[in-house]
């Protein structure tokens, strides 16, 4: 069971949809259920909650070829948009252990995630909220 927070899931629908025709990837992180009011899982599970903007760092990307927008070895998952209709995993998708894959009419009808081999997986959409973030 792959769990996911219902605010990430509408988000990652409409950066998919505003990009039409293109496609999209990004990189997304969980929070554990502990942190998280009103989950009602084991504390240890993990749920995704954040995302990481792909244009951020791309200037470094561009010239240097390093993601400058993602913090390694963060993220558990990714997010990809397949506007052409195909809801799988593909061979240019860039693998992680859960990959969530949206289809036009971007809603979560056409919301799933599958295991870097392809095998879909079950998916919980959660309505709970992540922890506030500080910057300081």
């Amino acid at each position: 069971m792959v769990y996911v927070t219902r605010g990430l899931v509408e988000t990652l629908l409409r950066l998919a949809r505003e990009a039409e025709p293109d496609d999209v990837t990004i990189s997304l992180a969980v929070t554990r259920a502990g942190e998280l009011p009103d989950a009602d899982l084991d504390p240890e599970t993990p749920v995704f909650t954040d995302f990481y903007l792909p244009s951020a760092g791309g200037s470094v990307n561009a010239v240097f070829g390093m993601d400058l927008g993602t913090p390694a070895g963060q993220t558990q998952g990714r997010f990809v948009s397949h506007p052409d209709g195909y809801m799988g995993v593909s061979k240019t998708d860039d693998l992680h252990a859960v990959v969530f894959v949206a289809i036009p009419p971007w809603d979560e009808a056409s919301f799933a995630a599958f295991d870097r081999s392809g095998r879909q997986q079950d998916v919980t959409i959660l309505d709970v909220e992540p922890p506030e973030e500080s910057l300081a």
